[in-house]
């Protein structure tokens, strides 16, 4: 499965961009579910989690067990025997210790003080311990590899969550960008109509002689210059789809889509107004759902591993080896019983302590850095939300100004083209009305993609898209 997400990505890179004939309208759902199953950075992002996996099953080998053989000669000393043995041993999770058994043979001339090597002429069943008795008792270097690793695993969770919050805002911001650059685009070809529609009018009265050349001439001007901007507002269209294709993705095979201009909406979605109580809960929930506080509550928890393994350090050495031989075979030296077993307690402890004590006050100290951090991050995350919660709704206040400039212009547009048509007034001023309308009419779209690109970052500060549980959605 994980290789065929990778591959996913590696066909949405290399595939050409897909252009598609006209099809129903491109809704920002579409964009957002496209992001969530095809978008290849973030399909990247989901192997992060399968990155620490295999770093979580490579520190859970410490505790495979091991076999392991060895054969001893002696072929030049005054004791030629040969002594075996194959051993299997356990590590053990929760005491920091082993037990082995196996098979140990010797066999020739050996010395008969030597009892490790030598064995009875049908050698020994062995079964053993090894228990640490102070240091390494309650935690050890394995242990505290195993629970690092499987932490990182769990630092992958927020730094997703991180990366997928800023994609949908992003997404959302293209979405927004191209359906404005099309409303853009709309009102540069509508301004061009109308002065084309009045130069053919111009075309007749200039015939009957009812106005001067000049006047046809100034008109055919303002057609150029507004074909001038149509050609703009198409770049700046196309461009915006091009930018936009990049989260618009077939949902099988990953390849991105070029949306077309049949596909955008009649306008912007409904707005809309978020009162100081959402605020204030969205403000709480944002706590728990942006990942700042989670990743640096792993990183606390990362710390006191080290701290934990830091005073398992400064403790002595007491290990205790208990070892059960049973010999095999009828015939038994005098020396050698048929079951013995053996106890061995070992003691030691390092002078001075150094190097424990220094990472005691270095974990300390990280410690004390990250509870600074957390609580800048919570205090970062209530400023990321009051400033957006500020920027929506200065942006959703200067939408009825917008709306009102429009309703006005066109007014006094209309106004002034009835006296041009009475002879009343001249095309120097209508122009001016046509423009001023024009203007309006994209600060209007320039102000609804701003309150929309507010939105999305009051979305993204809030984690309004954060999911209970953060997994892909193709798995």
């Amino acid at each position: 499965m994980n290789f065929r997400i990778a591959l996913t990505g590696i066909i949405a890179f290399l595939a050409p961009t897909l252009t598609v004939p006209a099809q129903q309208t491109l809704g920002l759902e579409d964009i957002l579910l496209s992001v969530r199953k095809q978008y290849p950075p973030l399909l990247a992002a989901w192997l992060q989690q399968d990155i620490a996996n295999g770093k979580v099953r490579k520190a859970e080998g410490a505790f495979d067990p091991i076999l392991s053989a060895a054969l001893m000669t002696r072929p030049a000393n005054y004791y030629t025997g040969i002594n075996g043995q194959v051993l299997l041993e356990q590590p053990l999770r929760n005491s920091g210790g082993s037990i082995y058994g196996g098979y140990r043979i010797s066999s020739g001339f050996l010395a008969d003080y030597d009892r490790k090597i030598r064995t009875a002429d049908g050698g020994e069943g062995v079964l053993g311990i090894r228990l640490p008795l102070l240091r390494n008792r309650a935690f050890d270097d394995r242990r505290a590899s195993f629970t690092q690793a499987q932490l990182d695993r769990e630092l992958t969770k927020p730094a997703i969550l991180r990366q997928y919050l800023n994609f949908l805002r992003a997404s959302r911001i293209s979405y927004f960008n191209w359906v404005a650059a099309g409303k853009r685009l709309a009102a540069a070809e509508q301004i061009l109509k109308v002065a084309k529609d009045r130069d053919a009018g111009l075309g007749e009265q200039l015939k009957e002689g009812a106005i001067a050349r000049i006047v046809k001439v100034d008109n055919r001007r303002l057609v150029v210059s507004r074909q001038i901007a149509v050609f703009k507002a198409k770049r700046s269209f196309e461009a915006a789809s091009i930018a936009l294709s990049l989260f618009h993705r077939d949902l099988k095979t990953g390849a991105t889509i070029m949306p077309n201009r049949d596909q955008l909406p009649d306008g912007f979605p409904p707005l809309l107004l978020f009162d100081e109580l959402t605020l204030v809960n969205d403000r709480g929930r944002a706590i728990f759902r942006r990942p700042e506080v989670r990743q640096i509550a792993i990183l606390q928890a990362k710390g006191k591993v080290d701290q934990r393994l830091a005073l398992n350090n400064l403790k002595p050495n007491l290990d205790l080896s208990v070892e059960l031989n049973q010999a095999l075979g009828g015939d038994l030296p005098k020396d050698i019983e048929n079951t013995e077993i053996t106890a061995l307690l070992s003691f030691s402890v390092p002078i001075g302590q150094n190097e424990a004590k220094g990472r005691i006050e270095a974990v300390k100290a990280h410690l004390a850095q990250l509870v600074k951090e957390k609580e800048f991050a919570r205090e970062s995350i209530i400023a990321d939300a009051n400033d957006s919660f500020s920027a929506l709704n200065a942006a959703y206040l200067s939408l009825g100004q917008t709306s009102l400039n429009v309703e006005l212009s066109e007014e006094l547009e209309a106004a002034e083209n009835e006296k041009f048509t009475n002879g009343a007034s001249d095309l120097l001023a209508l122009q001016i009305r046509e423009q001023a309308t024009f203007d309006a009419r994209i600060l209007e779209v320039d102000a609804l993609n701003s309150y929309f690109r507010a939105l999305a970052d009051y979305q993204a500060a809030v984690a309004k898209d954060a999911p209970t549980h953060l997994t892909p959605v193709n798995r």
